[in-house]
């Protein structure tokens, strides 16, 4: 069973079982009394750039503990490491395998192996959001905290940054649909809205999933220039990575929730298989996997000509199925379809002519992405 944000639940919407990267109510965005700052006075805030070694590339990890939402984890592993502007390390709080929503990652190491390798800490640290506040990852990022180390939250990964303090006194933001509960539990945080990236001093936060792909290359521009982010983001087809953003369109609306209703009775899934193979680019790949997989129509798998691990173009490692042990219902080869910058739009287009607009519209609201009536209401 694909697995779908939390949010729905909360509106006494029978929820998937599994993790997701929302976990707040479905208020409307505007609806604190808190004064917000404008947009203009945050957008293009610089990201800190923390550098503990001049003559070495920064180290920046992507950590997260057995569980994770596939995009917060993959989307900046990938644009980091295929920049060349920094190490880049995929880490996992214990030596198994990494769950990330309808894929399975194979980390590059665990936090302790890291923490015998690079004793004075990461440069960044990146914070996808986790199913729990667990205390063994919480207690880590303190220490990396401690080491010097920049934070950087990916949707309601800045969950985590505020329980840690590293928000007390300053900006942030998150998934449109948590808003209400971060403004009652962090209420020493100032949470900004329609901004897809914040960032103040040395720690920032995105927006819902989809705003990965700009804070990462917002990142890559900190790191190595903008020269370095253009070229990145040319590749990867993102015309651009600017931070303004409206998140006040996202609600969740009576036809959403008669949506989810139906698609929840849908006894037989499709199967979509998502054909892999070495060296394609893991942010495409993870982008197109996790907007089909929000449907709750289908059971998303990766698979390539042979069973085992392929490794994609950034370096990430991902455990792939046989094709030849599998039958699928829509097959997406990686490799010809929409690149990372236009893979959410074209994916949205094809579950819409697959199962209708309105299971593709309960898509876009949880990856927070303008599409159909949503980018029409923008």
């Amino acid at each position: 069973m694909s697995q779908y944000p939390r949010f729905l639940s909360r509106i006494a919407l029978v929820g998937v079982a599994g993790l997701f990267a929302v976990c707040g109510s479905v208020a409307a965005a505007g609806s604190a009394a808190t004064a917000q700052p404008t947009n203009a006075q945050v957008t293009g805030l610089p990201i800190v750039h923390v550098r503990k070694h001049a003559d070495a590339l920064p180290v920046v990890v992507v950590v997260a503990q057995d569980n994770t939402v596939l995009s917060d984890f993959v989307v900046p592993y990938g644009v980091l490491a295929q920049s060349g502007a920094a190490k880049v390390i995929a880490l996992n709080m214990t030596d198994r395998p990494l769950k990330a929503g309808p894929l399975t990652l194979l980390p590059d190491m665990t936090v302790a192996a890291f923490d015998k390798a690079y004793p004075d800490g990461a440069d960044y640290v990146i914070v996808p959001a986790t199913a729990d506040k667990h205390a063994e990852e919480t207690t880590w990022l303190r220490a990396q905290r401690a080491h010097g180390a920049a934070l950087v939250s990916i949707c309601d990964g800045v969950e985590l940054l505020a329980e840690i303090g590293a928000l007390d006194g300053r900006r942030a933001t998150g998934h449109w649909a948590s808003l209400q509960d971060r403004r009652k539990h962090y209420r020493q945080v100032t949470w900004l809205t329609n901004l897809r990236y914040v960032a103040d001093g040395d720690v920032a936060s995105s927006a819902g999933v989809s705003a990965a792909l700009p804070i990462s290359l917002a990142l890559v521009e900190t790191i190595a220039g903008p020269q370095a982010a253009r070229a990145t983001a040319d590749r990867l087809g993102v015309a651009s990575w600017e931070a303004a953003h409206d998140s006040d369109m996202f609600k969740v609306l009576p036809a959403d929730e008669a949506t989810h209703r139906a698609n929840m009775r849908v006894k037989h899934e499709d199967v979509v298989a998502l054909q892999v193979r070495d060296g394609d680019d893991e942010v495409a790949l993870a982008l197109h996997a996790e907007a089909w997989s929000r449907t709750m129509r289908n059971e998303v798998r990766a698979v390539s000509d042979t069973a085992g691990p392929v490794r994609l173009r950034g370096g990430l490692r991902v455990q792939i199925q046989a094709t030849s042990s599998l039958t699928a219902d829509v097959r997406i080869v990686v490799a010809e379809a929409a690149p990372a910058g236009t893979a959410l739009p074209a994916a949205f287009d094809l579950i819409a002519q697959r199962y209708g607009s309105g299971t593709a519209r309960l898509s876009a609201l949880g990856m927070e992405y303008p599409w159909g009536d949503l980018k029409a209401a923008q």
